[in-house]
């Protein structure tokens, strides 16, 4: 197992005597059952917040417990409690399986890169880039965003962001129409997406960059895994009308 800390220039103040730093680390798995080029291995990289006690714990559990939901997979139970662990958990479960099937090869793969985002007085946002590989046709990558309260450190859900989330959903929906070219007169769904209920949505991944929020939706949550992930950037001109904080 490889493990490997470097600092981050970030810091973030919360008070006189206390400061929220994070702390970058890595770790890395490989097997060596049957293996000797491109093994089967997993790599995550992840913002580690430091010094702020409560704050800190409170964001690091939010964030390994959203990496572990992404490597969990299977009926094994997964019973990791640190990054270590969990990347132990990865190659055990593939050499298990071929430990059950010698004669099948598997090509498996885990990456996770975490970085902070964006950061400021009243948001914290980090960024989960995934990709996981166990097998089919393809794998699975995908975004995850995580936005938290810096002062307390807990996570701020979607629809506390927005002053009103009914009111902006609709204009969202109409940037989203816009950009897609997807006619107003037109259900949703009339060009090809996979909207639930034929019904516009806000992408459960919402980033803040310098420009303004992003709205992104993974591959297959609203259009087919080949079509990718969709984007929408809505601009700060616009969207502080709609925002709480930024």
């Amino acid at each position: 197992m490889k493990y490997i800390i470097s600092s981050l220039a970030l810091v973030l103040f919360i008070s006189c005597s206390k400061e929220l730093t994070f702390e970058e680390q890595s770790f890395e798995k490989t097997t060596t059952v049957d293996c000797t080029k491109n093994c089967p291995k997993i790599e995550i990289k992840i913002p580690v917040a430091q010094n702020a006690d409560i704050i800190s714990d409170s964001i690091n559990k939010t964030v390994f417990n959203t990496v572990k939901s992404i490597v969990d997979f299977g009926e094994r139970p997964n019973k990791s409690t640190n990054y270590e662990e969990l990347a132990n958990f990865f190659i055990q479960a593939y050499e298990k399986l071929k430990k059950d099937f010698p004669q099948d090869h598997f090509g498996w793969e885990g990456k996770i890169d975490g970085k902070i985002k964006y950061s400021s007085e009243s948001i914290l946002n980090i960024e989960i880039n995934h990709y996981t590989f166990t097998g089919g046709a393809h794998g699975y990558a995908g975004l995850r965003s995580l936005i938290f309260d810096p002062k307390t450190g807990k996570r701020i859900e979607n629809k506390k962001l927005f002053k009103n989330w009914e009111i902006f959903k609709v204009f969202a929906e109409t940037k989203f129409r816009d950009k897609y070219k997807i006619p107003r007169d037109q259900p949703i769904n009339s060009t090809g997406l996979f909207f639930e209920d034929d019904v516009f949505q806000v992408a459960q991944n919402i980033f803040f960059t310098n420009e303004g929020i992003v709205l992104h939706y993974n591959p297959y949550e609203i259009a087919a895994y080949v079509d990718g992930s969709r984007d929408l950037l809505i601009k700060y001109e616009e969207a502080n009308d709609y925002l709480i904080t930024k």
